[in-house]
């Protein structure tokens, strides 16, 4: 008795084929919008636009902006509470962003390791 593969399934070489072209393709979306990430900006604000910070894709900060009322010599901790909420707070952008378009791009299947 033969085992029968369900409709759609098998199909040889052609098959595989097919496979490896979609698998090629979805490689190529993803570096896309990989690269797209890396170059765009990302920028976040803290204490009502006291401290900006912007970065790019890669987690680089190109911009730190301080304004000049929230320096206080005495108080050194809030000044630096407010930059690592900025910096957090753009990281997150970040991630959320790539999660998203790469979501769009492979269906929502996660590759570990990849983004």
């Amino acid at each position: 008795m033969k085992a029968r593969l369900p409709q759609g399934m098998g199909g040889g070489a052609q098959n595989m084929q097919s496979m490896i072209r979609q698998a090629q393709k979805m490689q190529e979306q993803i570096t896309n919008v990989q690269e797209e990430i890396e170059n765009e900006n990302f920028t976040a604000t803290t204490g009502g636009g006291v401290v900006e910070i912007t970065m790019n894709g890669r987690k680089q900060v190109q911009s730190l902006t301080i304004k000049p009322e929230v320096v206080d010599k005495d108080d050194i901790e809030t000044l630096q509470d407010l930059i690592i909420s900025a910096v957090n707070e753009c990281v997150k952008q970040i991630e959320e962003t790539s999660e998203t378009r790469m979501g769009a791009v492979t269906g929502g299947v996660s590759f570990p390791g990849l983004f």
